[in-house]
């Protein structure tokens, strides 16, 4: 038994020794605030998401079904995926990707608690996902949008909106704590 548990530890000590660390959260704050000046430089706007995933899902649907006469996707034109924002989401995708592999954390896992079933979160996470998207297109923006976009520029709006996200999140966590292990 002993030495079966001494055979775990190192295997698992030579797991965390493959895994390099994570970025230091300073840097990557002024990386990313970096590329913000440069985007509002090069292109003249901010970053943000929801605007890049509504084109490429107008993209989608015109495979399908005309857009032109659409109220919603029609004002995206004949060629939505021309946008700055959807090659900003297939860079965030492709480069999270190529970090992940780069530092040896590249797996297919599901994060849960004990309390939960892998189905459960899975439905959870696509409910979230579904929620979040149709909000952040009902009010015309997603966070990364108000809160880089606009916090950059000391929005009065975007400031209390991350306040309230934030406090949002905190209330909202009590609700689904017992999916995860305290």
């Amino acid at each position: 038994m002993m030495e079966k548990n001494k055979t775990n530890l190192l295997n698992e000590k030579q797991s965390n020794n493959k895994k390099q660390s994570y970025w230091n959260p300073y840097l990557a704050g002024v990386l990313l605030g970096a590329t913000l000046l440069v985007s509002f430089l090069v292109l003249g706007a901010g970053l943000g998401a929801s605007s890049g995933l509504a084109r490429l899902a107008a993209t989608i649907k015109g495979c399908c079904f005309t857009i032109s006469d659409d109220a919603y996707f029609g004002r995206f034109g004949s060629s939505p995926m021309t946008y700055y924002l959807v090659f900003m989401i297939f860079g965030v995708f492709f480069g999270g990707l190529f970090s992940s592999v780069l530092a040896g954390r590249a797996e297919l896992t599901m994060e849960k608690g004990r309390g939960v079933s892998s189905k459960s979160r899975a439905w959870y996470a696509l409910g979230g996902g579904v929620l979040v998207g149709y909000a952040s297109r009902l009010a015309g923006g997603c966070t990364s949008g108000q809160a880089l976009t606009g916090g950059s520029m000391l929005l009065t709006g975007s400031l209390l909106f991350m306040i309230f996200c934030f406090a949002g999140g905190y209330g909202f966590a009590w609700f689904v704590r017992r999916q995860w292990d305290v």
